[in-house]
This record gives structure tokens, sequence and C-alpha cells, in this order.
């Protein structure tokens, strides 16, 4: 099963290095075609022209043709670069915007911008240590600092939640580079391993191994804002944390929002308390798991998926679907209702999580 690696990347110092690279040989670059699809009522493209501030994004997405995919349904999620951040880098790299509208590399550049699935801060702030997929194909990372996102280290989400009908804007100060294309220069990423020489000796710093998936759970309950508190708890309580931490292991976890546990409790007429001491608690929380790495790609192309096996300890199974463009588990299902992916491809070490908005129960 496909596994991924974190990818925390802050390149712009040498974008100028790889837009003369990707001018000169293009045949290195991959352009990522997205369909167009039916236009939206208010698209994040129409945001974006309202907002009056990114006239260059706008320019770059006419140029590659990518402005009619932004119209479609979506969702979306779009990391918007300002005019200023562009200023900022074209100044700083002696580039001309028509220089960088007329490069190869420009489509791929855009596309690491977009996420294909609509998520707002709080879901965004969840993901804190983590990293997601892009339309791209490649992944960002996310960090929350002091209540502040930060997309690979060093872009700022300076204004978030632009909600469109096809998606969600958040205003960044930077632009983003996706990571092949420094590769290819063969610039290294700031987790791969570095060498140090002082003093004629030599010292050698690993980078720290990606977290777990009950790492991604912890950390993202101690953030700011938390989020999969109650799943934590629920974990702890069950005496299942060290199951999702071994990072030998390939698992897929759909994990429940807080929202949707809240939801749950209501709808259940149950306390959290009650909840937790459960002796149903620990077959509820291996009915979320799947043994095995599967990625939102390789879910889309198996589906429709009628029995999903799962950790459950009776052999319950889930059944997977793609409605309406979303993943959708259990449809119908009682007395809940299915549980739709909004956020996926949040990877670890020993896996994959899929974000849900409703419990899953057996």
């Amino acid at each position: 099963m496909l596994k991924k690696r974190f990818s925390l990347i802050a390149l712009i110092a040498v974008f100028a290095l790889i837009v003369a690279a990707c001018s000169s040989d293009s045949e290195e670059t991959t352009t990522t075609t997205v369909p167009a699809e039916e236009p939206a009522d208010t698209s994040v493209l129409d945001l974006a022209v309202e907002a009056g501030q990114f006239s260059v994004l706008i320019s770059a997405l006419e140029a590659t043709g990518l402005d009619q995919t932004l119209e479609g349904e979506g969702p979306f999620t779009v990391l918007a670069p300002t005019d200023a951040a562009f200023a900022d880098a074209l100044e700083a790299l002696n580039l001309t915007a028509e220089e960088l509208l007329a490069n190869p590399a420009l489509s791929d550049i855009l596309l690491y911008h977009v996420l294909g699935q609509a998520a707002d801060s709080s879901a965004v702030a969840a993901l804190d240590g983590s990293s997601v997929a892009t339309v791209q194909g490649e992944e960002i990372s996310i960090s929350v600092e002091s209540g502040t996102i930060f997309i690979n280290e060093t872009a700022e989400v300076v204004s978030a939640d632009l909600a469109a009908d096809n998606g969600i804007v958040h205003v960044i100060n930077q632009v983003l580079l996706p990571p092949t294309i420094a590769e290819a220069l063969g610039v290294a990423a700031p987790e791969e391993t570095t060498t140090t020489t002082v003093a004629e000796t030599t010292t050698t710093t690993e980078a720290p191994a990606d977290p777990t998936i009950a790492e991604i759970v912890a950390a993202s309950a101690a953030g700011d804002p938390a989020e999969f508190t109650i799943l934590l708890a629920a974990l702890e309580a069950a005496g299942l944390v060290d199951a999702l931490n071994n990072p030998d292991d390939e698992l897929t976890v759909f994990a429940p929002t807080d929202a949707a546990f809240a939801a749950a409790l209501e709808a259940l007429d149950l306390t959290a308390e009650e909840l937790l001491a459960s002796e149903d608690l620990p077959g509820i929380l291996l009915y979320h798991v799947a043994p095995g790495v599967f990625d939102a790609a390789t879910v889309v192309g198996a589906a429709p998926i009628d029995a999903l096996e799962t950790l459950n300890p009776d052999g319950a199974t889930l059944k997977v679907e793609v409605i309406d463009d979303n993943v959708v588990i259990n449809d119908g299902a009682e007395p809940l209702g299915g549980a739709t992916v909004t956020t996926a491809d949040v990877f670890a070490s020993n896996g994959v999580i899929h974000i849900i908005d409703t419990v899953l129960l057996p």
C-alpha cells in the first residue's frame, strides 16, 4: 500500500533557480489537468476577483486555463497568495510577472495551492503537525503556532474562511513551491538529514520520525483550536492508544471530529462519561480502523466497496461509496446516518487518517 512521507518545505528563496530550470528543461515538468465542471453560483474564483488583491494569481489562473476549473462545482480549498506575496517574490528573484506567466511549471505551482475538498480553518488547524495532499499530487505541511496557521512552515494564513459555493479561500502571504520541482535540482527539504562540520567535528542530525496516527490525534487534541479531544479520550478509555501508535503498522483511520461525537451523544441520549464507560466502546472505535493504507485516490478508485474490512472484533465491515463527488461511509445507516469524509489523506508513519463528520456504529 502507498505510504507517503511528510513534506516540509519552504523554498521561495530558490524559486528563481527553479523557474529558470523549468524553463530550460520543460520535459521534467508534469502538468496536471483538472477537467472543468459546471459553474458554481459564487465560486472561489469570484471571491478572488472581488477581493481586489489577487490580480497576479488571477492572471496566472487565466494563463493556465485553471480559472475555469475554480469556477466548477468543487469543492476546493484555495491557498491564495496575495499580490504583495507575488510582488515580494518577483522582486527578490529578479523576475517579471510575464516571465512567471509564461513558465511551463506554472500549472503545477498553482495546483499545489489547491486542496480537493473544502476545509475551513478549524479543519486545517486540526491537522497541526501533519500533511495533506494537494490537487497537484504532492503534499503541504500544516503547523499551528500561537493560533496562527502556517503552510510549509513559513507561509502564514493571514485571512481565513472566505466561503464560496464551491469551496473556501484562505489568504497566504507567500507563494508555495511543489517539492519535486526543488528535488529535480537536488535541493534538500528541511526534514532531510543534514551534516554540519564545526572545528573538524562532524555532527549528523537525523530528521525526526513522522508522527504516528495516535500522535497526530494527540497533537490535534492539544492544539489551538483543539480537535479530536473526544476521540483521544475514547482511545485512552478503551486502551487503544498503543494500537494506533506502532510505526510499523499500516492502518486507515476514519476519525470523527468533536462535533461528530457531540451529535452522536445527543442522538443517542448519552453523556460523554457514559460513552467512555461503555463496554461497546472498543468495538466502536475499532470499527473506524481498516487494516492497510487506503489513501483517497485508492478509495475513490475502488468504490463502491460493499464490505471494507475493519478491526472490529465482531467482523463488522464498512460500505464505502462516492456520492456527489464525496466519499460516504455507510450511507443511510441507522441511527446516525452515513459519514462523509470532510478532509482526506492526513498521512502518518503508520497509515493515513480521513476525517469524517459522523460517528460510525457497527
